[in-house]
C-alpha cells in the first residue's frame, strides 16, 4: 500500500468511497456522469493552499481516502492546526489497518506542516468510529455544533 495526493481524475473513486455507507449513501450523489459540484469543489479545494485528499492505494486501487486541510490561525498564540474530514475505507479492505496507516500519513503531513493538533468531527451515530480514533490517541476534549443550510 501507498499514499498520494488524489487528482482530479480520482474524483468518481473517492466519492464512490465517501458514497458507500449508511450516513454518506444518503448525502453524496455517485452516479454516472459524477454531477459537477464535485468537480468544482474538487478545483476550489485545489486552489487553496493546505487542502488536500490523501489516498491510500493498493496495487493502483483507491482503497481509502481522507481530507486532511492545514489551518492558520491566532488562538494558541498562532498554532496552525490540522483538520480531517472525509475518512473511508473501502468496505472490502476493512479491518487491515488501512485507516490506522492513512492516519499516520496524514499525522506525519501536518507534523511535518508544523500543526500543533489535529482535530475532526464524526457523526454521533458512528460508535466503531469513535472508538477507532480513540485507539488512535484522539479524545473526545470538545461538543462539536454545525449550522447546515
Amino acid at each position: 500500500m501507498n499514499f498520494r495526493k488524489a487528482h482530479r481524475e480520482d474524483l468518481a473513486m473517492i466519492v464512490r468511497l465517501l458514497a458507500d455507507d449508511e450516513l454518506g449513501s444518503g448525502r453524496e450523489r455517485y452516479e454516472e456522469p459524477l454531477p459537477e459540484e464535485y468537480y468544482q469543489a474538487f478545483d476550489a479545494m485545489e486552489a487553496q493552499a493546505g487542502n488536500q485528499i490523501l489516498l491510500a492505494i493498493e496495487d493502483k486501487t483507491i482503497i481509502g481516502c481522507i481530507q486532511l486541510t492545514i489551518i492558520a490561525g491566532l488562538a494558541r498564540q498562532g498554532m496552525k492546526r490540522a483538520q480531517i474530514e472525509g475518512v473511508r475505507i473501502d468496505k472490502n479492505f476493512r479491518g487491515q489497518g488501512i485507516g490506522e496507516a492513512l492516519f499516520k500519513e496524514a499525522i506525519a503531513i501536518a507534523k511535518a506542516e508544523k500543526c500543533g493538533l489535529v482535530q475532526l468531527t464524526t457523526d454521533k451515530q458512528r460508535d466503531g468510529a469513535h472508538r477507532f480514533y480513540e485507539k488512535l490517541g484522539f479524545s473526545a476534549s470538545h461538543e462539536g455544533m454545525k449550522l447546515i443550510f
